[in-house]
């Protein structure tokens, strides 16, 4: 079956553009208007991607995401978000709260079907790769696309689950930011760097072991050590 995405755009020229590129590319689309209505439709049926304006009527962007990644029902949805503000401050607040991606306007409608294509690809890929893996006390299940650590269950955005599962499965390794973009992103991403950092520290804070376990090495990446820091279970 065709990809369902969900396009929250109040701007119709730019819904009718985005709708029919992402049409033609095979995708399954639907649209709405306002932040209110889209919380409603996905509580009633989450799509597998959101295309999301920032700048929205009753709801903004920024707290449709927030609201999102707060439900373990709609968590692990991957987040485009499209905005006319430019700043790297706007994006970082988008990626705070949980987008996997962003984009300004005015935008490629080609690049952004690609990006669409690349964040289903790699959620579908990371789903094959691995099922069940563990580190310490951390275990990941990609057949439920579930977290726990020491036996609760932990919350992650799709691009904080696909980015856990790369680090673990390269364990011991140091990966620059460059290969995580290239890899986990699945394209040449555009956003800077900091966009690693900031998925880095969310997953830190969701996980207290990485604190220790996900060293950061100076001016170039990060190593997940192996093995687990002393005093963690296997």
């Amino acid at each position: 079956m065709a990809a369902r995405i969900l396009i929250v755009e109040d701007d119709s020229d730019i819904a009718e553009l985005v709708g029919r590129y992402l049409d033609k590319a095979g995708f399954t689309t639907e649209r709405v208007a306002s932040g209110r209505e889209a919380l409603g439709r996905v509580a009633s049926r989450p799509p597998d991607l959101l295309v999301l304006d920032l700048m929205l009527p009753h709801v903004d962007g920024l707290e449709i995401c927030r609201i999102i990644r707060a439900s373990e029902k709609t968590a692990a949805i991957p987040i485009i978000m499209l905005t006319a503000r430019a700043e790297e401050s706007d994006r970082i607040v988008g990626l705070e709260l949980g987008a996997d991606d962003y984009l300004p306007k005015p935008f490629s409608p080609s690049e952004l079907v690609a990006r669409v294509r690349a964040l289903l690809r790699r959620a579908q890929r990371s789903g094959a790769a691995i099922r069940t893996v563990t580190y310490g006390p951390i275990l990941v299940d990609s057949d439920r696309h579930l977290v726990t650590s020491n036996g609760q269950d932990v919350v992650l955005t799709a691009k904080e689950f696909l980015l856990l599962v790369y680090l673990m499965q390269h364990r011991g390794r140091v990966l620059s930011r460059d290969v995580l973009l290239t890899d986990v992103w699945g394209y040449r991403y555009t956003g800077g760097t900091r966009t690693v950092d900031v998925h880095v520290r969310r997953l830190r804070e969701k996980l207290p072991l990485l604190i220790d376990a996900l060293v950061t090495v100076k001016q170039f990446g990060y190593k997940l050590l192996d093995p687990p820091p002393a005093g963690t279970a296997r």
